[in-house]
């Protein structure tokens, strides 16, 4: 990595935080569009690591992730080099939805082009500035369409040095997921750089767990790869366990859903899981689970068609190991971050 550092054509000397806004199209109207992006850069060189949220606009646990964590006292005693960008999808953000104007999601379209959609360039812009600045990276999603899921690391494990990643990150569960054609991940890692995909709550909520989660994570990262001192800090009881196979229950007719299931939950083979009842006579389907294992993401809307995703369960050749992990990782969340600001 050079020892200079420009983006959107201004120059971040050592010892140096700015705040740049790299800009995008401009709407219709003739308003300026732009990418917010928060640049640390320490006195002492190290890794450039970018943290990422909103990609699809409508995923914001991760704005609140990165608005804390850009408040840690930590980040004054860092190397390297922290580059945030806490709204990727502007547009999307602006309109509480996952896509563009032009109807097409962010994450299908990277690396992008600088002459092709205002989709593709924006990933273009994403790539050129911030992306090939870096050495490192971290990007931070949440559940679309009314679902919910756990805190999880989804990475390439095949990777040496993602997978050290992934476990350093601590949550409880690891998916080793296959490259998406066009996102994001796939085009980082096919420029040789380390990343990881945090999985945590759900599209236009704020989940203080999942926040907390994803704030201790990425310190944990940093501190994995030498930007933060190791020193003072508590060895985590949490053993990240990887996930043998996920799969989906989906519903098997259509109606009202009712279950007791909840994020993290334990399911065996076949275990009545809920019902979906018909609002207009006394008919009930039960829901029957054809897998084991953990639920790591579930609906919030009891309003169902037939064929719905209605939990995402990751199977593990020990669900007790993992139950009993993430009851350690509760604990530890709750009494990780005392306030916002945390230290």
């Amino acid at each position: 990595m050079s020892s200079a550092l420009k983006i959107a054509g201004k120059q971040i000397a050592r010892g140096q935080r700015l705040s740049i806004n790299i800009p995008v199209a401009r709407l219709y109207t003739h308003t300026e569009m732009t990418m917010p992006v928060h640049v640390l850069r320490a006195k002492k060189d190290g890794p450039h690591l970018f943290v990422s949220a909103a990609i699809h606009g409508d995923e914001i646990i991760g704005v609140e992730i990165i608005r804390r964590l850009l408040k840690l006292k930590a980040l004054g005693r860092m190397r390297g080099t922290l580059i945030a960008v806490p709204v990727v999808n502007v547009y999307g953000f602006i309109n509480h939805t996952r896509y563009l104007p032009d109807r097409r999601d962010l994450n299908r379209f990277f690396p992008g082009s600088e002459k092709g959609s205002l989709t593709s360039r924006l990933a273009n812009i994403f790539m050129e500035e911030i992306v090939t600045n870096c050495t490192h990276g971290i990007d931070l999603h949440a559940g679309s369409h009314h679902r919910i899921n756990l805190p999880h690391i989804r990475a390439c494990l095949d990777k040496p040095e993602t997978e050290k990643l992934a476990f350093a990150f601590g949550a409880p569960v690891i998916l080793n997921a296959d490259l998406r054609d066009g996102s994001l991940r796939q085009a980082v890692e096919e420029a040789g750089i380390p990343m990881l995909l945090y999985e945590a709550g759900e599209a236009l909520r704020f989940d203080e767990f999942a926040v907390r989660a994803g704030v201790r994570g990425i310190l944990a990262v940093m501190r994995s790869i030498g930007m933060l001192s190791t020193r003072g800090v508590k060895t985590s009881r949490i053993l990240p366990m990887v996930a043998s196979s996920t799969s989906w229950v989906r519903a098997p007719s259509s109606g009202i859903l009712r279950t007791q299931i909840p994020l993290g939950g334990k399911i065996t083979i076949n275990q009545r899981i809920g019902e979906i009842a018909d609002p207009f006579d006394e008919h009930e389907t039960a829901l029957i689970s054809p897998v084991a294992g953990i639920v790591i993401g579930r609906t919030n809307l009891p309003l169902v068609h037939k064929g719905d995703a209605l939990f995402h369960i990751a199977g593990f050749d020990d669900s007790v190991a993992v139950s009993e992990s993430l009851d350690d990782f509760r604990e530890e969340i709750k009494g990780s971050i005392s306030s916002p600001t945390g230290t």
